[in-house]
């Protein structure tokens, strides 16, 4: 596979160029490849059979990256799975994708049902020896696997093939500039598929990524003092990210004065973020990107310029990347003509194969169109002079902070606390993106005399079984959810009510 190829090559040529550094820990190419190689002779060796997946469990530290090209190079796909995930939902993860092993990066003591641990902290691997190219993922072959959230309270494994990936970082690395060498941020944790955007262009180029752990990003005094020193040239995030940092009027290109290129995926970017990105980094290029997670992280782009700001209301997505074709389609699948609303769909080489263990999911999902995979992505967009717009979603999935997330998944565990009767989810979208979840809830029993402490308790029993991300940071109360005629929700009639 070129991207393995490549990543092998930096470590023969530049051996000592940092390859992945956090806070406290730094990972040159030779390092990263060696103990990546040897450990994928160990892993071949507790796993024999090819493609079976490989849940790699903890954060930013440097055995995660290690941990992923282990895996690959064995022939397994991994699945990158985040310590923020309550272990309720883990145990599901691993269950549900029959993986055979379990790489724990923490120094948590983790114990499964039939399924070995492998704790790779201070592993030594010296005796192993490096593995064959011959056993590395083909380009058919799942590379990884991402959860993402399912409207039955169950998450969804997407499977992202070795071509998918390389389709992906080809375009990154051809299209973009990104040049060799350069100092990628790393923001977004491993399970949320924002970093493949950053993590693999950055290896496949030489470059260097630069990971912000959660105690960093959580305290945003070291956070700044640590952007300061970072040399960062490459930004990768979502827009509330880069967002959260306005507060602070010492964030501009005196900060960061080698930085180049701004990259935003996962989430609508708002107009006014990108015109405060312009004036506070006057040096630096903005583009703006589109993709789920079925299509390997993002099909169109599109730089902001000064003549776009002023022109559009809204900002487009983008082009789609060469090797992809976009669709509008009616309710019927029916093309529809430029300038129409519908929904997008996407086909091309960066189509995942479908969800793991999942036949009708991925029935309902996927398709063909004219000889390529295609995904029905949910979302409602409009292509205009061959440009993309995307206008938010056709069914209850979202966007949160750059994470999707399926409505229905975060009510069916709402309905599951013995606290409440029923409950429904309202996205507070004061403007065109979402800020944060409500949940309304009708209460069952319960001993608490305060609406506070009955809150607290909801949130306890969903932290539980829900990532953080997922959990609603407002609660209201009522006697009963509004019906519509049908006997469905009134969901329109709930959001008067919450917001009256």
């Amino acid at each position: 596979m070129k991207l393995l190829t490549q990543i092998a090559q930096h470590a023969a040529r530049n051996p000592e160029q940092i390859a992945f550094r956090t806070e406290d820990e730094v990972l040159n190419y030779r390092v990263l490849w060696d103990r990546s190689s040897r450990l994928a002779s160990l892993i071949h060796t507790t796993q024999p059979e090819r493609q079976t997946p490989v849940v790699v469990y903890g954060h930013m530290g440097m055995d995660m990256p290690i941990s992923f090209l282990a895996c690959v190079q064995a022939g397994h796909p991994y699945i990158p799975v985040d310590i923020s995930i309550p272990m309720e939902r883990v145990r599901l993860i691993v269950e549900k994708s029959g993986a055979g092993l379990v790489i724990n990066t923490t120094d948590s003591m983790l114990d499964f049902d039939n399924v070995t641990v492998l704790d790779v902290q201070g592993l030594q691997l010296e005796q192993e020896e490096l593995i064959s190219d011959g056993y590395w993922v083909k380009p058919d072959e799942v590379f990884y696997i991402i959860y993402t959230s399912g409207s039955t309270g169950n998450p969804k494994g997407v499977q992202i093939a070795a071509a998918n990936l390389q389709s992906f970082t080809d375009w990154m690395t051809d299209d973009f500039p990104l040049g060799q060498g350069k100092v990628f941020l790393n923001q977004a944790p491993f399970s949320f598929d924002l970093s493949v955007m950053d993590f693999y262009p950055a290896l496949q180029s030489g470059g260097t990524i630069h990971a912000l752990e959660k105690a960093v990003t959580n305290k945003p005094k070291i956070m700044f003092e640590n952007l300061s020193r970072s040399g960062l040239q490459i930004w990768t995030s979502t827009p509330s990210f880069v967002q959260m940092c306005f507060p602070n009027p010492d964030f501009n290109q005196k900060m960061l004065p080698e930085l180049e290129v701004f990259l935003f995926c996962g989430e609508v970017l708002p107009l006014a973020v990108a015109k405060e990105l312009k004036e506070r980094f006057p040096r630096a290029r903005i583009f703006n990107t589109y993709g789920p997670t079925e299509a390997t992280v993002a099909v169109t782009s599109i730089e902001i310029t000064e003549d776009l700001l002023a022109k559009e209301k809204a900002l487009p997505v983008g082009y789609p990347k060469s090797d992809m074709s976009i669709l509008v389609v009616d309710d019927s699948g029916n093309p529809l003509p430029e300038g129409e609303k519908g929904e997008l769909i996407l086909a091309g080489p960066s189509v995942s194969k479908g969800y793991l263990g999942e036949p009708l999911l991925t029935e309902n999902a996927f398709g063909m169109v004219n000889g390529m995979n295609a995904y029905r992505t949910g979302d409602a967009g409009i292509i205009r002079d061959g440009l993309v717009y995307c206008q938010g979603r056709l069914d209850y999935q979202i966007k949160l902070h750059g994470y999707r997330m399926e409505l229905e998944e975060i009510e069916f565990h709402l309905n599951q606390s013995e606290y409440i009767k029923a409950a429904i989810i309202i996205p507070y979208a004061p403007s065109e993106e979402i800020e944060y979840l409500i949940a309304a809830v009708v209460p069952g029993d319960h001993k608490f005399e305060k609406e506070y402490q009955l809150t607290a308790a909801i949130r306890k029993d969903l932290a539980l079984r829900l990532p953080a991300y997922m959990i609603p940071r407002k609660f209201t109360y009522h006697t009963a959810i509004p019906m519509t005629m049908n006997g469905k929700a009134d969901r329109k009639k709930m959001k008067e009510e919450v917001f009256a």
